[in-house]
């Protein structure tokens, strides 16, 4: 390992199936050293993990970065939204965590909406309006469900939450993940106690709120970990507010994420409250917002549809009517959490290729369709789309993105932007900036822009129109649930 010109940080994703960590030198943002490993998810019905694989996997992860990490003087954790870890009296899982792309919990959802007050009121007081993916619907699932599970309780955390408290000691979490849950008032910034009575969750199980930029704890004593005991802990963050910071993000610059799941968002300085449900108000991590709207399928229902037809990921065609909305694991935007997958138009003449084309079109209709509400009204609607995540690097996606979108599309350079965004708020421990400066500092965003072309409004048109005529169709399982 060369000489780093500044202190080490280590910056840490634990994502939907695995954990990766970067050892960042805090001058300059090079990455010296990195690991990274997996976790299993159920499948089913419900979408599980066992919390104690993360730390395991942090762990692996840590101890492949080498010496680089024994050296680190900071540390922050990003990690997947929403999943509900309850833990009991040691600190051990009651039950394995419910994940974000769970859906189980629509019925509760709906309930909690009629109970409350409907849609606006949720969306003025929380920013969100109830999903099955938001934490509160999975307590009040557990409640109902599991009953004894959650009388078990003695703490409830996020996913990042549970990580950090590992390496503190401290139960804490912060404003950006904080604000995903729906027990949280992004009005007054505070837990809402008539919302986590209506639920039955006491607010002393939860944890404190670590403000922007205040440290929240220093790694304890564990045989486990390469850190030196007292190396600082950041808040850490959810997924998309670290990435955020890995981009250095300024408000009305617009991102669209490819992963598992799929997400628009932009940084705003306006509290959103949006009462169609279609864009989360949540907080980034900084102190300002990061309005964003989330699909459950993404990049893995894509790869799933080029499987099924013996496809390359790459292997598409043009020409085609053909319409495949890849709803295989129902779907949040639209709100649709018990749909399944739909493929109209098919004809003699239509190839695989075009087949595979057509879910590509579908899965970044879903996300274009939300990002005019995203953005504010006075976002340059000529500003560049920043395309990140796992899809981005591909080919398939990029062309479809900047097809359908009628924008520029830039790809950053760099990768792993959750762990490099929680590597610069680590950062922002020691030198006092902020987490976002920091990251422009490291020139993130940097990367190849892809001119405009003609947007492909004939394609849009014909999916809308679909999805319209098929909305009962895809709505008809819902009430067997």
């Amino acid at each position: 390992m060369s000489a780093a010109e500044g202190p080490l940080v280590v910056g840490v994703d634990t994502s939907t199936q695995s954990t990766k960590a970067l050892v960042v030198d805090a001058a300059t943002g090079r990455v010296v050293a990195s690991g990274q490993a997996p976790h299993t998810v159920s499948s089913g019905a419900g979408r599980e993990s066992d919390p104690r694989q993360w730390w395991d996997a942090l762990v692996d992860a840590l101890n492949q970065c080498g010496d680089a990490a024994r050296e680190a003087a900071a540390v922050s954790i990003g990690g997947q939204q929403h999943g509900l870890v309850t833990l009991d009296a040691q600190g051990d899982p009651v039950r394995p965590a419910l994940l974000w792309n769970d859906v189980r919990s629509a019925p509760q959802a709906r309930r909690l909406i009629d109970e409350l007050g409907g849609p606006k009121t949720w969306a003025e007081r929380t920013g969100l309006v109830p999903s099955a993916s938001f934490t509160v619907t999975k307590w009040a699932w557990l409640a109902e469900h599991e009953p004894d599970a959650a009388r078990a309780a003695r703490a409830v955390r996020l996913p990042h939450d549970y990580l950090t408290e590992r390496l503190t000691g401290e139960g804490t979490t912060d404003r950006g993940d904080a604000s995903g849950t729906g027990w949280w008032a992004s009005g007054t910034e505070a837990y809402d106690e008539e919302i986590l009575a209506r639920v039955g969750l006491d607010p002393a199980l939860l944890p404190r709120v670590v403000r922007p930029g205040e440290v929240a704890g220093t790694v304890r004593d564990s045989h486990d970990l390469p850190f030196s005991k007292g190396t600082l802990v950041a808040a850490g963050t959810g997924d998309n507010a670290a990435a955020a910071l890995g981009l250095g993000l300024r408000p009305g610059s617009p991102v669209m994420s490819l992963g598992t799941s799929g997400t628009v968002y932009a940084v705003s300085q306006r509290r959103p409250a949006d009462p169609t449900g279609t864009v989360a108000g949540f907080a980034d991590a900084r102190g300002d917002w990061l309005p964003l709207a989330c699909t459950l399928n993404c990049t893995l229902a894509v790869d799933r549809v080029a499987a099924l037809l013996g496809l390359d990921r790459e292997a598409v065609e043009p020409g085609t009517d053909v319409t495949l909305l890849p709803y295989l694991d129902g779907e949040r935007t639209p709100n649709l959490p018990h749909s399944s997958g739909l493929l109209y138009g098919l004809r003699h003449d239509t190839t695989a290729g075009q087949l595979l084309q057509a879910a590509y079109d579908g899965a970044v209709h879903s996300l274009l369709g939300a990002l005019d509400l995203v953005l504010d009204a006075d976002a340059d609607p000529s500003a560049p789309l920043l395309l990140i995540g796992g899809g981005a690097r591909g080919t398939a996606w990029q062309q479809t993105v900047r097809r359908l979108s009628g924008r520029p599309v830039q790809i950053p350079e760099a990768r792993e932007l959750v762990a490099l965004g929680a590597a610069a708020q680590a950062a922002g421990l020691l030198t006092g900036e902020d987490a976002a400066a920091v990251a422009r500092r490291w020139d993130t965003a940097a990367g190849p822009v892809l001119d405009a072309v003609e947007r492909d409004e004939a394609t849009l048109t014909r999916i809308t129109g679909v999805l319209s005529d098929a909305a009962p169709l895809l709505e008809r399982n819902a009430d067997s649930r």
